[in-house]
């Protein structure tokens, strides 16, 4: 494949666009959104998605007057992080805009675009490197034959993948002048207040926190952990795979495991198995889970509302117990993260103690995740949903991450249930992986 040549035409900001005579929503509590504890404990960095529209595509114009117009309603992302008067961190709602780049490739988009992320997805992507003045970054890419990328990145500060995709519905909305639905609901001081006798049942001190080690510095560890040994590999599970694979996972089983606990159980047992790993080591899952429900917020809460879940195995139970085995350990430790789990975290997480031990919070990027894995899924989120006049894309997938063990989940945009998997893989693992990927057993 040549190397795309991306050339970048102009870069500014685009800033909310309030209807005549209306003035800005007003933040709850003045022109800031206080960080809640949610918002404190999330990864710091860029979420960062690509998008492809086949031609027709729509105007720049429009795309341009359409984000102008969310904006108003969703001013998060057109602020900045900050801190408020008196010094706590917080989203300030200075309308600075959000980052807009028009860039051109002299090439067709089918020969460009790669099926599965590479590095050089980065190029349809403003630079995301050092100090970044605003929340969301975004570049309209338009190929020769008339497609258009969308490389689009928010600061996960700022709001989490449930929030973000609601953005995105919402822009392709405005875009098609229709109303963009209910507005965002965002944090406030005192929502996220612990309990009158504030009660920590759970121990947050090692799962969403941790005293901070000098490893942290090198972002990873293990010899020769650079992205250069590690590809990212795309697996496309059908509909007819996964329901057998949940049929062999649930046999026996009242009900069914669900769809994504059953591919996420086989991932889990097939990167160990490519891994090579020792029987007595034990792996580890990082995946999120939604605090909306289960705090009674509801789905329009824009910001951060999420805790992980740690499903923990060894590497025998892994590999020597059936899928079964994998998925219920996955299932049950969902299932703990419940209400009475976030209610516990807050108490936690606003009783001093993390300052008072100088804890830093667990969500860090790393080059390399083995043993352990870290999945994100998006089967539920409504990513292509996206439509800015002329239809859904054609393609949608996270951009190039090259950390090992760090799964992404989509639905396939084929639209029929099937699900691809992006899983980063160091090179030497990669054989082992694709051999293992598809076999039921």
């Amino acid at each position: 494949m040549a190397a795309m040549e991306v050339k970048v035409l102009s870069s500014k900001l685009v800033r909310p666009a309030y209807n005549a005579g209306a003035d800005p929503a007003p933040a709850a509590g003045g022109e800031y959104i206080p960080l809640s504890v949610f918002d404190r404990v999330t990864y710091k960095m860029q979420m960062a998605i690509i998008y492809a529209f086949p031609p027709p595509a729509p105007s720049t114009a429009a795309v341009e007057k359409g984000l102008a117009a969310v904006l108003a309603e969703y001013r998060a992302f057109a602020g900045q992080l900050g801190e408020a008067p008196d010094g706590t961190p917080a989203l300030l709602l200075n309308d600075r805009g959000a980052r807009f780049v028009e860039a051109e490739v002299d090439a067709d988009l089918v020969d460009m675009a790669p099926a599965k992320p590479t590095p050089e997805l980065l190029r349809l992507h403003p630079d995301l490197e050092g100090d970044l003045q605003e929340v969301v970054r975004l570049q309209l890419t338009r190929f020769r034959c008339g497609s258009l990328a969308v490389g689009f990145t928010s600061n996960h500060v700022a709001a989490d993948g449930h929030a973000t995709s609601n953005f995105l519905v919402a822009w392709g909305r405005a875009t098609r002048g229709l109303p963009t639905g209910l507005p965002p609901v965002h944090h406030q001081a005192g929502l996220f207040k612990p309990r009158a006798s504030p009660r920590v049942e759970f121990d947050h001190r090692s799962r969403e926190y941790r005293l901070p080690s000098p490893a942290d510095e090198q972002h990873g560890h293990g010899e020769g952990a650079t992205a250069d040994n590690i590809v990212i590999h795309k697996a496309h599970f059908t509909k007819d795979f996964i329901a057998a694979l949940r049929g062999k996972a649930s046999e026996g089983r009242g009900r069914p495991f669900s769809r994504f606990e059953t591919i996420l159980a086989h991932l889990w047992r097939t990167m160990t198995r490519a891994r090579g790993l020792n029987p007595e080591e034990t792996s580890q899952i990082r995946l999120s889970v939604d605090g909306r429900h289960r705090l009674g917020l509801p789905a329009e809460y824009f910001g951060n509302l999420v805790l992980w879940a740690f499903p923990t195995a060894t590497v025998a139970d892994l590999l020597g117990r059936p899928l079964r085995h994998a998925a219920q350990v996955i299932h049950d430790e969902v299932a703990r993260v419940d209400g009475g789990y976030f209610r516990s975290f807050i108490d936690f997480a606003s009783s001093g103690a993390v300052e008072r031990d100088g804890l830093a919070p667990s969500a860090v990027c790393r080059d390399v995740l083995c043993p352990n894995v870290e999945v994100d899924s998006w089967l539920t989120f409504p990513f292509y949903e996206l439509d800015f006049g002329t239809g859904s894309p054609t393609y949608f997938m996270p951009s190039y991450f090259p950390t090992e063990g760090m799964l992404f989940l989509v639905p396939s945009y084929i639209g029929d249930g099937s699900v691809d998997a992006f899983v980063p893989v160091f090179q030497h693992n990669l054989e082992a992986f694709k051999e293992c990927c598809y076999a039921m057993e």
